[in-house]
């Protein structure tokens, strides 16, 4: 598979993070190229990387590991308790130079503080922030946030940060909750924030512009407006070009595609995925465990297409055709006039190991996970959508945006504003985004201001 070329800044970026051991925060608006930057940096890095991300799936997208794995922490709140490494654990943590974190967004201020405290207690440099690795963070806060804590867990947080996000970790103001060897204001690890700010996705700057507003919170009564007028049409029938439904909610979700699925004429075949090793509960699958298809079906490609002898891929992570054959060792899909054979697709997880012979890190299969990489996709949830390019989609808000940058994700996965579609009108309320996110971006372009634009 080709390496993608790099922009400009996406450049820059790179020998920042490459020539140098500073802490770094890569973050962008959508379509900027942040997932680029970050296959580039693990397949050209010298440095010995570990790459993790906080769930499972964010960490087969990246061939990492998930961040609770790769440092046997605790599920849950870790505050001061004890942390338990064993000699696997350690030589793995003193090996690597840098860690890279993608979808940090959704990463707690509890579990960051967690990290640091783990590899400075396995590094036995427990003054300095990370045990003197490296970190390099990917992610978008105006797009995904943490979990919320609940119960204790809330108060504790409340009690000991200024808010759940991993930005206000004690790490990066020099205050480490547990052991008390870092002192407030002494000690603490400077972040650089970066924004990759080319627009890779969208090329209409009218659109860059409402999508940016939506982004920050700051829609016009005039932004809104073009928004709803664009979106006020009725959606391509089946049988038109495909067309997908973006919503809030897993249950309407599932709803659309199973009474879409229902009524196509035909038989339901159903294609079992292989599991082997442990690859988790079935949250942590990337694809369906129990396929059901029919002839005529709406798909989505869950990865790109690897492609041989330098050809172009013929479908990317997203691309959405119609099934137009089911064989048993293969599915047709109809891609925009033109047929291919799907096979399955073998999904690997890694972990890391410690490498006595050659003292580096390897990164070893755990588990494997065979399926189509297809999904039903007359409709996906918005969450699910997240990092996909669709040229329309159905914006289906339901009740309203649930949860800070929802709609954001949304609108932003569409290539123009002649694909959008809306079920309802978008309302004040829909806009929504976290006022800790605000003030953390604020006080970051005010302390570093341009240097936070890359290149």
């Amino acid at each position: 598979m080709a390496q993608p070329v790099l922009s400009a800044e996406q450049e820059a970026l790179f020998r920042l993070i490459e020539d140098t051991r500073e802490h770094v925060f890569v973050t962008g608006r959508a379509g900027t190229g942040k997932s680029t930057l970050l296959r580039h940096l693990t397949w050209n890095t010298q440095k010995q990387i570990a790459v993790c991300a906080p769930t499972g799936v964010a960490a087969l997208n990246v061939e990492g590991q998930t961040i609770h794995s790769l440092f046997k922490l605790p599920i849950g709140l870790i505050a001061d308790s004890e942390l338990d490494q064993s000699d696997a654990t350690r030589k793995i943590l003193n090996a690597i130079d840098t860690l890279v974190i993608d979808e940090v967004s959704m990463v707690n201020a509890d579990l960051m503080d967690g990290i640091d405290r783990s590899l400075r207690q396995a590094r036995a440099r427990r003054r300095e922030p990370f045990g003197g690795v490296q970190v390099v963070m990917f992610g978008d806060p105006y797009q995904l946030a943490p979990v919320p804590p609940r119960g204790d867990e809330a108060r504790y947080i409340d009690d000991h940060y200024r808010s759940f996000w991993f930005f206000d970790a004690k790490v990066w103001a020099g205050e480490q909750a547990g052991d008390g060897l870092i002192e407030m204001g002494r000690h603490g690890a400077e972040l650089h924030i970066r924004e990759l700010t080319q627009i890779h996705r969208q090329d209409d700057d009218a659109f860059k512009t409402m999508l940016n507003a939506v982004r920050y919170g700051r829609v016009t009564a005039e932004i809104a407006e073009a928004l709803n007028a664009a979106g006020a049409r009725t959606p391509p029938r089946d049988g038109d070009d495909p067309v997908i439904t973006l919503a809030t909610r897993n249950d309407r979700v599932n709803q659309i595609n199973a009474q879409h699925l229902a009524d196509l004429p035909g038989r339901e075949q159903t294609a079992v995925a292989e599991v082997n090793g442990d690859f988790g509960r079935g949250d942590a699958y990337p694809a369906d465990e129990n396929l059901k298809l029919k002839i005529g079906a709406q798909v989505m490609f869950l990865r790109n297409d690897i492609g041989s002898g330098g050809e172009p891929p013929r479908w990317v992570n997203g691309t959405i055709g119609t099934v137009t054959r089911i064989l048993g060792d293969s599915v047709r899909v109809d891609v925009d006039g033109e047929e291919f054979d799907v096979e399955p697709a073998v999904w690997e997880k890694y972990r890391y190991a410690y490498d006595p012979f050659q003292k580096k890190l390897s990164r070893d299969v755990a588990a494997e996970f065979t399926q189509f990489p297809l999904r039903l996709a007359w409709a996906v949830t918005i969450h699910k959508s997240q990092g996909k390019t669709y040229d329309r989609a159905v914006v289906d808000l339901g009740a309203g945006a649930f949860a800070p940058g929802q709609t954001y994700v949304a609108l932003s996965r569409l290539t123009s504003l002649d694909g959008l579609y809306l079920s309802r009108p978008l309302r004040p309320s829909d806009i929504r985004v976290d006022e800790n996110v605000r003030r953390f971006m604020r006080n970051a372009w005010e302390k570093q201001g341009d240097a936070m634009r890359a290149g």
